[in-house]
C-alpha cells in the first residue's frame, strides 16, 4: 500500500497508536494543604467553545496518555490545563494536545490541579463575579500555590514511575496554559532534584514578577508562546520570561504571534497560530527529546522521512519498471525445475501476500512454496508480471489474491469488472499452461487507513461475487477468506490487522490453515490436460 506524504504517515500512525488512559491519583489521600476540601467535582460544558471544563477539584490526578511503545522516545511531559485557577480546559488545553505527543512518540500526562471552590454548577458565570470582590486576589494566590504545589508533585511522580512508564527519569517536562502556564513556568524556579523539569513550556502564561524568582545556574531550558492581541493582556509576560531566561543564558525559544488572542490551545482559527504546536514539536527535536533513547526505533518523523525517500524510490522505479517485473528476477533464476512428485505452489497478490512471509517465516519453511506478492500492486500489474513470476516456476498450483489495491485506486480508478478481468485473465494464463488455480476472495476492508474517505466494503463484496461465480463456472477452488475474517461492518477486525488492511500474525494464522486446505483440494482435481483427455 502507498503513503506518500510525511502527514499522511503521521495520521496513520494516529490510527495505529495503542494510547493507554490511566488515572493516577498525585496523593495517596488528602491533599496537602486542602484536607478539608468537601465539595464534589463536576463538569461544564456552559463556554464560548462548548468544551469539557472540569472544577471543583479537590483531588488532583494524572491522567496518562502513552504511545505505541514502537514509536516510543522516551520523553514525556505533564500538561497543565488552563482556567483561571477556577476550571481546567481539560480538552482544548489536555487532551488535544496529549494525543498529538503521543502521535509523536511521547507520553503525556494531563494534570488535574486543584482549583477554586464554585458554589454553583456555572463556574464561568461565577468567576466573573468573584473578580470584583476585594478578597479576590488573596483567594487566588492561596490556589495558585496549591497549583504549584501539585505541578512539582506531577513531576516527581513521573520520574519516580518513569520506568513504569517507558520514559527516561531525564526526560520528564511540563507545558501548561494560561493559569496552567503559572504552574509549568513556576516549577522552574526552586526545585529539588526530584521535581526538577527537564523543560519547560508556558504557553499564554499568566506569570507576573512576585513569582520571579532566582534562576538556578542548571535551570531548564525554555519554550514559550503567546498572540499579542492576547485579551487578558498577557504576552508582555512571556516576553518578559524569554528576556531573564536569555539573559541568564539558558536555552529559550520564544513565539509571539500577531492574532490569536488568549486561549489558542488547539483552537483552529485558520491563522499561524494553529501550528504553534508543530512549531514546538521542532523546538523539541532540535533540544534533542524527540530522539528515541533506545537506538533499534526509529522516531515518527524519521520514519516519515524514511518513507518518503521510500516512495521517491518508488516512484523513480514505477516509471522505469511500471510492474516491477525485476523485483523477483534474481530470484526466479535461482529456482530449479520441479523436482519429480513436487507439489510447488505459487503465491501471486500484493502487500497482504508480499508481508506474509516475514509474518510467519514458519508457515513457509521446509515447504515448496513461493511467495510473489509485492507491496502496493494492483491486479493490471500483476498480470503483466505474471508470465515471470508464475508460469515459468512451473508450479502445480498458483494461489491469486489480489483486488484490493484497484478499489483504492493506487494506480487511478478502475471499473470493478475490470479488475475481475485481470483477475480472470491470469487464471485463464495459469489453466493454459497446466496450472492449478486457486482464486481468493479479496480481504475484507472497512476502511484504508491512506484513503481514510473510501468506502471499501460494497465494492470488495462485489468483487468477490464475481470471482466466485468464475471459480464455480470453471471448476477452479475458490478460497473464502472473507467469511472467515469479517467483523460486523465487513472489516478486519483490529485483532487481524491493526490497521484494518494488513493482517497481523494472527491474522495470517486465521488465513493459513484455509490456504492449505485449498492447496490440497486443488491437488485432488485434474488438470486442464487431463479433463481435456477424458473428452
Amino acid at each position: 500500500m502507498k503513503i506518500t506524504s510525511i502527514v499522511t504517515l503521521l495520521a496513520f500512525l494516529a490510527i495505529g497508536a495503542n494510547a493507554q488512559q490511566k488515572v493516577i491519583p498525585l496523593y495517596a489521600g488528602a491533599a496537602p494543604g486542602s484536607e478539608d476540601w468537601n465539595w464534589s467535582e463536576g463538569v461544564t460544558y456552559n463556554n464560548q467553545y462548548n468544551t469539557q471544563k472540569v472544577y471543583n477539584v479537590t483531588r488532583p490526578t494524572l491522567t496518562a496518555f502513552l504511545p505505541d511503545a514502537a514509536i516510543a522516545t522516551g520523553t514525556a511531559v505533564i500538561i497543565c490545563p488552563g482556567g483561571s485557577f477556577t476550571t481546567l480546559n481539560v480538552t482544548m488545553e489536555g487532551s488535544d494536545e496529549a494525543k498529538w505527543f503521543n502521535q509523536h512518540g511521547v507520553a503525556a500526562f494531563v494534570l488535574k490541579y486543584r482549583v477554586m471552590h464554585s458554589f454553583t454548577d456555572d463556574p464561568v458565570k461565577e468567576l466573573a463575579e468573584r473578580r470584583t470582590k476585594k478578597d479576590y486576589t488573596d483567594e487566588v494566590t492561596k490556589i495558585v500555590y496549591l497549583g504549584i504545589a501539585d505541578a512539582r508533585n506531577a513531576i516527581a511522580y513521573v520520574r519516580e514511575h518513569a520506568a513504569e512508564y517507558g520514559v527516561s527519569p531525564q526526560r520528564v517536562g511540563i507545558m501548561g496554559f494560561s493559569a496552567g502556564g503559572t504552574l509549568a513556568a513556576a516549577t522552574a524556579y526552586g526545585y529539588t532534584a526530584a521535581n526538577k523539569p527537564d523543560f519547560v513550556a508556558p504557553i499564554y502564561p499568566f506569570f507576573p514578577e512576585k513569582l520571579q524568582t532566582t534562576i538556578a545556574a542548571d535551570a531548564p531550558p525554555m519554550f514559550l508562546a503567546a498572540a499579542t492581541d492576547d485579551e487578558l493582556g498577557l504576552a508582555p509576560h512571556s516576553v518578559e520570561i524569554y528576556s531573564k531566561w536569555i539573559a541568564a543564558k539558558h536555552p529559550a525559544e520564544l513565539h509571539v504571534y500577531a492574532k490569536g488572542g488568549h486561549g489558542f490551545g488547539s483552537r483552529r482559527q485558520d491563522i499561524p497560530t494553529d501550528t504553534w504546536m508543530e512549531r514546538f514539536g521542532d523546538w523539541l527535536d532540535l533540544e534533542g527529546f524527540l530522539t528515541p533513547i533506545d537506538p533499534k526505533i526509529k522516531s515518527p518523523k524519521q520514519r516519515a522521512i524514511d518513507d518518503e525517500n521510500n516512495h521517491k524510490n518508488r516512484e523513480a522505479g514505477f516509471h522505469k519498471d511500471w510492474a516491477n517485473i525485476k523485483r523477483y528476477q534474481a530470484d526466479n533464476e535461482k529456482v530449479p525445475a520441479p523436482a519429480p512428485g513436487e507439489k510447488r505452489v505459487v503465491y501471486m497478490g500484493d502487500s497482504i501476500t508480499d508481508f506474509w512471509l516475514g509474518a510467519d517465516p514458519d508457515f513457509w519453511k521446509g515447504k515448496p512454496y513461493y511467495d510473489r506478492g509485492i507491496s502496493g500492486q494492483t491486479t493490471t500489474q500483476m498480470l503483466v508480471r505474471f508470465r515471470d513470476d508464475v508460469i515459468d516456476l512451473k508450479p502445480a498450483v498458483v494461489v491469486i489474491l489480489a483486488g484490493i489495491n484497484d478499489i483504492a485506486e493506487n494506480n487511478g480508478p478502475i471499473k470493478l469488472e475490470d479488475v475481475f478481468g485481470n483477475i480472470k485473465s491470469m487464471a485463464i494464463l495459469a489453466r493454459e499452461a497446466n496450472i492449478k488455480v486457486v482464486l481468493s476472495s479479496t480481504l475484507p476492508a472497512f476502511a484504508f487507513p491512506w484513503k481514510p474517505t473510501m468506502q471499501p466494503a460494497p465494492k470488495v463484496m462485489a468483487l468477490n461475487a464475481m470471482i466466485k461465480d468464475f471459480a464455480e463456472k470453471n471448476q477452479m477452488v475458490y478460497l473464502d477468506y472473507f467469511s472467515a475474517m469479517a467483523d460486523e461492518r465487513n472489516g478486519l477486525p483490529s485483532n487481524l490487522a491493526k490497521d484494518g488492511v494488513h493482517p497481523t500474525l494472527a491474522g495470517y494464522r486465521v488465513m493459513e490453515p484455509l490456504v492449505e486446505k485449498a492447496i490440497a483440494e486443488s491437488l485432488t482435481q485434474p488438470s486442464p490436460k487431463e479433463r481435456a483427455l477424458k473428452k
